[in-house]
């Protein structure tokens, strides 16, 4: 009997690879844009200060950059339970559209309380991205392909960064010789994110009529779980002992990446002058050109060689991160451009690495599946602390003292770590031996 029918399971799979590189896109696409408004201040700074009809002094700028920071931290905590509680698509659609409508504001009207006042309001519109689409990411591939999988999705902010910073610089000076269009032209970017966003992500697979890709093991039995106020679902993160370790470890890597973002092309240029200031600035992009590889090199390497234990690959490279900062100094006082370059981007390979993993598929994996949001917003809001230090710090010491406490955090950073080596989340694809059995279809369970 001839059949031409196609098994019910078959179509199942075939939908649910279609939304999961959906998904993946969209989500990719979503957290790029949010450096476009994050990075349009940076680039307008060159502006602002040649600007006599706005005058706005460097340690006001350095201020408006530690409030967006603050308020970005807080953002952190507040957001990740509301994607958990809401869905990302709210939280995170909100995010976007309010991030483009604050940037427009400061592309407008050039006065100080509008600038404070958006500035507050960008940091908390940027927190909304991280946690809700890590959620949303984690909620279409299981625990065991995670770590590869937000390892090539992180990929996003240090393209976002790299893209974000020359295309606002090109509206701004090259194309219509005013600062205000790196706000503007910034906004736009995000604005047409946002409708792609709207038109093309779902929460999860169950939203378009497709099983769970996991099923977490936790003893509810039947019982119906009532949804955790903000406050409760922050009290029983905080009961996390994993996650906790995990937020002040990010915490205390966090420093490091922004003081090299923010202040690279000055500590180059105060090490070495004789390389001159244009150079000085591209010396440090070898930093975040490396941040496309560290993360998708430690995503695989947790999968595939450490069966989804998160720990091993982080410590691993938080070691080889200690010996390159506090080689750092050394090599900038030899005066050879090439072990600095060389340095900077085995920086960048052995820290967006462990950034990616510990406030991405980490959080998500010992957060819980009704909690991912709620402890990857967590994590990266302890980080976000340690991020305001990182705009501070080599504001008010020397380089060598900068780089020894840097040195010194990454190395307890990853002695923190050491404890959890063996760590790994309570599901169905890795427990499988001790629950029921279950039909695997490529990375679903089915019951």
């Amino acid at each position: 009997m001839n059949q031409n029918t196609t098994s019910p399971l078959a179509t199942g799979w075939k939908s649910l690879q279609r939304w999961r590189v959906q998904i993946f896109l969209i989500t990719w696409v979503a957290y790029a844009a949010f450096y476009f408004t994050r990075k349009a201040f940076s680039v307008a700074k060159l502006g602002i200060g040649e600007d006599p009809e706005f005058v706005l002094e460097k340690a006001m700028m350095a201020n408006l950059d530690a409030l967006y920071l603050t308020a970005y931290a807080v953002g952190q905590f507040l957001w990740g339970n509301f994607s958990d509680r809401f869905g990302p698509r709210v939280v995170v659609l909100s995010g976007l559209v309010i991030s483009a409508l604050a940037a427009i504001a400061m592309g407008t009207y050039a006065t100080l309380p509008i600038f404070v006042s958006c500035m507050l309001v960008q940091g908390l519109a940027q927190s909304t991205g991280w946690s809700g689409l890590c959620k949303n990411v984690g909620s279409f591939f299981a625990t065991g392909e995670r770590g590869r999988v937000l390892g090539y999705w992180s990929t996003s902010y240090a393209f976002g960064g790299l893209v974000a910073t020359p295309f606002a610089g090109w509206w701004a000076y090259n194309s219509y010789h005013d600062w205000r269009l790196a706000f503007i032209s910034s906004a736009v970017v995000v604005l047409v994110v946002a409708v792609l966003f709207f038109l093309l992500q779902r929460n999860r697979p169950e939203d378009v009529g497709l099983p769970a890709v996991e099923i977490e093991l936790e003893p509810v039995g039947n019982a119906v779980v009532p949804r955790e106020s903000l406050w409760a679902g922050l009290r029983t993160v905080m009961k996390n002992r994993t996650v906790m370790v995990l937020g002040l470890a990010y915490f205390m890597l966090k420093p490091a990446r922004y003081a090299i973002l923010l202040w690279g092309p000055v500590i180059i240029y105060e090490r070495m002058p004789e390389i001159g200031k244009v150079a000085s600035a591209i010396v440090p992009t070898s930093f975040e050109l490396a941040g496309l590889i560290g993360p998708i090199l430690i995503g695989i390497a947790s999968d595939k060689y450490f069966g989804a234990r998160r720990i091993p690959a982080c410590v691993l490279s938080l070691v080889i991160l200690t010996a390159c900062l506090g080689l750092f100094v050394p090599a900038m006082q030899s005066g050879s451009l090439y072990m600095v370059v060389g340095l900077l981007f085995m920086m960048g390979l052995t820290l967006y690495g462990p950034d990616s993993m510990i406030s991405g598929s980490a959080a998500i994996d010992f957060g819980s599946k009704d909690g991912a949001a709620s402890a990857a917003g967590f994590v990266n809001g302890c980080g976000s602390v340690g991020a305001v230090l990182g705009g501070l710090l080599p504001g008010y010491f020397d380089t060598i003292t900068v780089f020894l406490i840097f040195t010194g955090t990454a190395l307890l950073a990853s002695l923190m770590l050491v404890p959890f080596w063996n760590a790994r989340p309570k599901t169905v694809e890795n427990q499988r031996q001790a629950s029921t059995p279950v039909q695997s279809v490529g990375a679903t369970t089915v019951s």
